[in-house]
């Protein structure tokens, strides 16, 4: 596997304030309409971190132009293999699209998600494109109607190696790893007892959600979250992002058994908690959970070895609480909104340059 660079965090204070703020123009597929709206929420609190160091950042997303039901619900991706006649009306929501963000005057375009940086590479402007996972499995369908895409991009941003790698495999010649960033709370109070097992995340196949209700027969587990499969799986349902946190203060163990997954920002968030993750080896979790470190790695849709994960850890408090703490301290390094930040500002400086 290739090694892509890494952006570190810069001390804002060493940069030198420029005469006039920066103007980034933020493209996204995905943005959202409200506080309790999870749709694209990953995004939206990247922004506002950046605005806090007086960038100048305007979003244009479906929230703010006609998307002819595709944006939102399952998403674009979902939402066409719901209603495949969809599919016809994608041209008309490139072109409301671009309608909505050729005006606006800006010194650098972030496109979030491919359809996005299709967008921008019309508009003229220096653009740089950050690609998430769903649209990098879609893309492998048709290499060819996004490699041009990822060439005329000034960089291609990747929240992990995996996505760093299949965006080069689809074309992109500089690629820059930028991890996403989470709230890493002070102070963090200890687990319920007896511990239980928490999932957080959309109840769909790919999540791995059926695997682990089956690895997990008898064992305390608690699931937060909604999606297409709520009917087969036990849930707490529904959480607003930022009324997470208590669940993950009072599991002992947070599982992310994904089948793919371009970055996993469950486990990050369980990480900063002091939880250790039991994953898949898959995608973005391998640059989070790194094994006996800070939580358990087992193969995708392995029930047999997510369940012997599970019990290792609901079985061990000193294991738990030794890999919990190296989550944390992992989590305060590398996937801090401060860093996130600081690497993203330090790209688009790069960029500008």
């Amino acid at each position: 596997m290739r090694d892509f660079p890494v952006l570190t965090a810069t001390s804002r204070e060493s940069r030198a304030s420029p005469a006039e703020p920066m103007r980034v123009l933020v493209l996204t597929t995905s943005y959202p309409r409200g506080p309790d709206d999870v749709a694209g929420r990953f995004v939206a609190d990247a922004m506002e971190h950046v605005r806090t160091t007086g960038v100048d950042v305007e979003v244009v997303s479906p929230a703010s132009f006609r998307h002819f039901g595709l944006a939102y619900g399952h998403g674009i991706v979902g939402n066409i293999r719901a209603r495949p006649w969809l599919v016809f009306l994608v041209p008309a929501f490139l072109w409301s699209f671009r309608r909505a963000a050729r005006s606006r005057d800006c010194d650098l375009v972030h496109a979030h998600w491919l359809a996005a940086g299709a967008v921008a590479a019309t508009l003229g402007k220096p653009f740089v494109v950050q690609v998430w996972g769903t649209d990098v499995e879609l893309a492998r369908r048709v290499p060819w109607l996004v490699r041009p895409v990822l060439r005329r991009a000034r960089v291609v941003i990747a929240a992990s190696q995996a996505l760093a790698d299949a965006a080069r495999a689809l074309g992109a010649r500089e690629v820059r790893i930028v991890p996403s960033g989470v709230a890493i709370p002070s102070p963090v109070g200890s687990p319920e007892e007896p511990p239980h097992v928490l999932y957080v995340g959309r109840l769909s196949a790919e999540k791995g959600v059926l695997e682990l209700v089956e690895a997990a027969e008898g064992l305390p587990l608690r699931v937060v979250g909604d999606g297409p499969l709520r009917a087969q799986v036990p849930s707490e349902g529904f959480v607003a992002p930022g009324e997470l946190g208590p669940w993950y203060e009072r599991a002992a163990v947070v599982a992310v058994p994904s089948r793919r997954e371009g970055y996993g920002v469950a486990a990050r968030e369980a990480m900063a908690w002091g939880r250790p993750v039991v994953a898949s080896a898959v995608g973005g979790l391998l640059d989070a959970v790194e094994d006996d470190v800070t939580g358990l790695l087992v193969p995708p849709r392995d029930v047999g070895a997510l369940r012997a994960a599970l019990e290792r850890l609901l079985g061990d408090a000193e294991l738990r609480a030794r890999l919990g703490a190296a989550a944390r301290a992992k989590a305060q390094r590398e996937f801090s909104f401060a860093a996130a930040t600081d690497a993203l500002l330090a790209l688009y400086e790069e960029v500008l340059a």
